[in-house]
């Protein structure tokens, strides 16, 4: 089925569309520009940081590079295709090494399981831990997330959404029918009898901002993009993902205004007619493509969520490391022994969780070219609470005060859980808790803007074309459709582009 006919009802921006301004040089708005640049438009690209990446950061000390923004890279065929667009390989600007452990998962009582990209090895491991039943359990279970995410993509994802009636349809009905709309935690649970197993396959769920306990089943596909697809390194670490974007778009005419700030939108007639910058200059536009966090804040008439629901934050430990630390994945999660409760206290109690799961990369063991001889690159991202009383959040919490009383939690319990001795050999680190994501801009100091309810899903999400505000202006980024993640975002951009341009055959 082509995009055309998917979107053949597809609003899209009315007038001359020569001139495009894209706002934000994150992967959204580099996804954005490398489609809208492909269908001839004359495209500038601005920026208030001094380069490409967005919340995809970057920091180098001491012989040391942090990716301080996401630490997981899937779904390289959506990169792949934003490079085709200005018919760019995305091989000639991008080295992708394929994990063949794509998660080792850690759990309280001692156990472990590596999660393998090879199907066979991955059932080998699981009947290692868990018996040959779950085994089998698992293979059905990868079975089924590959033919949910093939119909997810073609209804809810891949595609610019006006209205819920663009989801009526034969493949809404068989979702339904799967069991697409009942709690991902049941879901999960039918599937397997191994607690672990379930735990593995639901805490995904916290990438779309909701607990396993209130996520619809639909969510199981998250997984399907690390577990069941697999999981890419990026020679460089994550940030080379948007400078080779950008370096493309800039070779294919893509002008870049890095370090400059937007000052207003310029109007007339209900249109921008240009994007006036803090340093005086003004960006004539027929077109504007705005990946702001909270676009409401930027764009005159354009109107927010109504009763917005924002994702638990998180607190980010990003170390530079003079150990060894033998032995370890590129990619752990770190369960607790507590699970429920903490999810609780996240989104419930609006405090951090008292046993928490870890996310831990140590991507030095792939990419030895971001660390120094004898270190280790290391990234715990611990969940919290945002800031958003609203969404469970605390606004409350003393994060300045509380920071380093939490930093010494979490490298105590790097510590209990195997990576000895890391808390005496940092050289370099950098700590982000929710207030500093505040301070960039991000909506309820959280890096995962709105949560994925289902009222803020599909169709009833923000759309890439708002219904208020000026007629040529599209959003793209996190907090509009389809949604949180590198591969939405990536998509998102596209998603936007095609509202200027009219989508593209697939």
């Amino acid at each position: 089925m082509t995009r055309a006919l998917l979107n053949r009802q597809l609003r899209s921006v009315p007038g001359r569309t020569d001139r495009v301004v894209v706002i934000g040089a994150g992967l959204a708005g580099l996804s954005a520009a490398l489609r809208l640049r492909g269908a001839g438009r004359e495209v500038t690209v601005v920026d208030r940081c001094p380069g490409p990446g967005g919340r995809a950061g970057r920091v180098e000390r001491a012989g040391y590079a942090l990716d301080t923004g996401p630490s997981v890279f899937t779904a390289p065929d959506l990169v792949a295709d934003a490079f085709a667009a200005v018919g760019e390989t995305m091989a000639d600007r991008l080295t992708l090494t394929p994990l063949d452990t794509t998660y080792r998962a850690q759990f309280a009582d001692g156990s472990h399981l590596d999660v393998h990209a090879d199907r066979t090895a991955f059932a080998a491991e699981v009947e290692r831990l868990c018996g040959a039943g779950e085994a089998a359990a698992l293979l059905r279970y990868l079975d089924d997330l590959a033919e949910l995410y093939e119909l997810q993509l073609r209804t809810f994802i891949d595609r610019n959404l006006d209205s819920p009636l663009d989801l009526l349809g034969p493949e809404l009905l068989a979702l339904a029918r799967r069991g697409g709309f009942r709690r991902l935690s049941k879901h999960v649970g039918a599937a397997f009898t191994d607690d672990r197993l379930r735990r593995l396959f639901s805490f995904q769920a916290l990438y779309a901002g909701v607990s396993p306990f209130r996520a619809i089943a639909a969510y199981a596909v998250i997984a399907q993009l690390d577990i069941g697809a697999g999981v890419w390194h990026p020679q460089g670490g994550i940030g080379a993902v948007p400078r080779a974007m950008a370096a493309a778009a800039a070779d294919a005419g893509v002008e870049f205004r890095y370090g400059t700030e937007v000052a207003q939108l310029e109007l007339a007639g209900g249109r921008v007619t240009g994007v006036a910058l803090e340093d005086g200059d003004l960006l004539p536009a027929d077109a504007v493509a705005v990946t702001a966090d909270a676009p409401h804040r930027l764009v005159p008439g354009l109107r927010g969520p109504r009763r917005p629901v924002y994702s638990p934050s998180c607190v980010a430990l990003h170390l530079g490391v003079r150990a060894e630390l033998p032995g370890q994945a590129h990619h752990t999660i770190s369960f607790g022994a507590a699970w429920e409760q903490v999810f609780a206290e996240l989104t419930r109690d609006g405090r951090p969780m008292s046993d928490p799961s870890l996310l831990i990369s140590m991507p030095s063991v792939t990419d030895r070219s971001l660390a120094p001889e004898g270190g280790q690159v290391i990234s715990v991202v611990a969940p919290t609470p945002n800031l958003d009383p609203r969404s469970g959040g605390n606004p409350d919490l003393d994060w300045p005060a509380l920071a380093p009383r939490y930093r010494e939690e979490l490298l105590a319990t790097l510590e209990a859980r195997g990576w000895t001795g890391v808390g005496e050999a940092i050289e370099v680190e950098e700590l982000l808790t929710p207030v500093d994501w505040a301070a960039q801009g991000m909506a309820a100091g959280t890096p995962f803007a709105l949560a994925h309810t289902f009222g803020q899903t599909g169709p009833f999400r923000p759309s890439t074309l708002p219904r208020s505000g000026p007629e040529n202006v599209v959003l793209a980024g996190s907090s509009v459709q389809p949604g949180v993640g590198v591969p939405m975002v990536v998509i998102s951009g596209r998603l936007a582009a095609e509202r200027i341009t009219g989508p593209v055959p697939a």
